[in-house]
């Protein structure tokens, strides 16, 4: 029996489910500049990070050693079994990994998050939490992390700070918080709350607003670029609900063509495609600014070890072979792949990658087909979760889209990692309670 949502203040809603303080990553106040990241680093934040993750996983172990059954939808539980198993698959790089200490340490994390998730989920299944507030309180922890990289500006700047020749200045955020993925969570669920009217207007005007300067100021295209899709799919969703949905959405599109096409006629597609790219050579743009040579090399080495070079600390290390295929910069500073799928293909080979896009699919397809499927029969108790699953998935995408450009959300210890694992949780707690309240009506 499902028992009503009760909504919590902030830091009772911490409490109450502190999977979502893994979110907060903490932040690390320590500049990334110059570190060699085929060593990696350990020092005192490198304690906290770990500690928090132990506590959350310690806490959901001994919770659920206690209860005396675990629920979980069996459409759930499989796609828990993939993530499982694709922790197992890291675990057992370990043994052909360059650093099997490192590996072995980063794929318990892995697991241990996934444990908090399991936690999360069975105690959802009987005492659901408001889900909006869910999301609500997901983007209110992304503006504190913005607030906190705003801060840092105040006493030290390289920290938070990146300079590039012909870019100028960027505000990505460093350890401190990954300003290319949180900012976009703010605008995403802000303009979701606006078209949807699950807040005042001026607010989430406010907070989009927020989330596009935060967003521009990171002069990141591969974030710009995995905003504009996901909100491009909002709209269009939003745009199918009422006739008059799908006119304003037309004639925004309309205008935005010609608004656009005023644009280009006014200041030359040439100037503003050099914007957009700040500048960059043709060389560095069909080559995604060297990252498609990293692909490759990962993709040829994994062709002849289907198994890949061991979580994490497996590619650290081999890339440096790199400096022979005649890389122009140096390979020392670069820890990841940069693409969240090739990472996965780099840590733990094929079998890895097919299982991550394959719990992938199964994570969109069984949330798009729940909402598609409760729209045709809808019920006034079932109205919260269907936006709160469509809302997350719009997050979800955003998380797809921008994972090309960085491996961070494959990797523990990231906050970007932290941020998709609660997007996909609350998904599936959702769609479960969604799936338990449709066999409640039929039976």
């Amino acid at each position: 029996m499902i028992r009503p949502a009760k909504r919590y203040s902030f830091p009772q809603f911490l409490l109450r489910y502190p999977v979502f303080l893994l979110a907060f990553g903490p932040p690390i106040f320590r500049s990334n500049a110059g570190i060699d990241a085929t060593k990696g680093v350990l020092d005192y934040w490198s304690l906290v990070q770990v500690g928090l993750v132990s506590l959350v996983a310690l806490r959901a172990i001994y919770r659920l050693a206690r209860t005396s059954s675990i629920i979980i939808n069996k459409q759930i539980m499989s796609i828990i079994k993939y993530a499982f198993i694709i922790g197992i698959l890291f675990l057992v790089s370990t043994a052909y990994s360059t650093n099997r200490l490192v590996s072995v340490a980063y794929a318990m994390l892995y697991l241990f998050t996934w444990i908090s998730v399991v936690d999360f989920l069975v105690d959802a299944y009987v005492n659901p939490p408001d889900w909006m507030q869910c999301l609500i309180n997901l983007r209110f922890i992304a503006l504190i992390l913005f607030g906190v990289v705003l801060f840092t500006l105040t006493f030290d700047p390289t920290i938070v700070v990146a300079y590039l020749p012909g870019v100028g200045i960027r505000l990505i955020g460093g350890a401190v918080a990954p300003v290319t993925v949180i900012c976009p969570v703010v605008t995403i669920v802000s303009a979701y709350m606006l078209l949807y009217s699950f807040e005042s207007k001026v607010r989430s005007m406010i907070f989009i607003i927020v989330g596009l300067a935060g967003t521009m100021i990171t002069q990141s295209r591969g974030s710009e670029i995995a905003l504009f899709v996901s909100l491009a799919f909002l709209l269009f969703t939003w745009s199918k609900n009422t006739p008059r949905s799908a006119y304003l959405f037309l004639s925004a599109l309309c205008s935005s063509i010609l608004l656009i096409s005023l644009v280009i006629g006014l200041f030359g597609g040439g100037r503003i495609w050099n914007l957009f790219n700040r500048g960059q050579s043709i060389q560095g743009i069909e080559s995604a600014s060297g990252r498609t040579q990293i692909w490759s090399f990962v993709i040829q080495y994994c062709m002849n070890h289907p198994l890949g070079m061991g979580y994490v600390a497996g590619f650290r290390t081999i890339f440096r072979k790199y400096y022979a295929l005649g890389l122009q910069f140096d390979v020392t500073h670069i820890g990841s792949t940069h693409n969240a799928f090739i990472q996965v293909l780099a840590d733990a080979g094929w079998p890895a990658l097919g299982l991550y896009l394959f719990m992938i699919a199964s994570i969109v397809i069984l949330a798009w087909r729940l909402v598609k499927r409760s729209k045709m029969a809808p019920r006034a108790s079932d109205y919260t979760l269907i936006h709160a699953i469509q809302c997350a998935v719009m997050l979800y995408i955003f998380c797809l889209v921008e994972g090309m450009d960085t491996s961070e959300f494959s990797v523990p210890l990231r906050i970007s990692f932290y941020l998709q694992i609660i997007i996909i949780a609350i998904i599936l707690g959702a769609s479960a309670n969604l799936i338990q309240s449709s066999r409640n009506i039929d039976n």
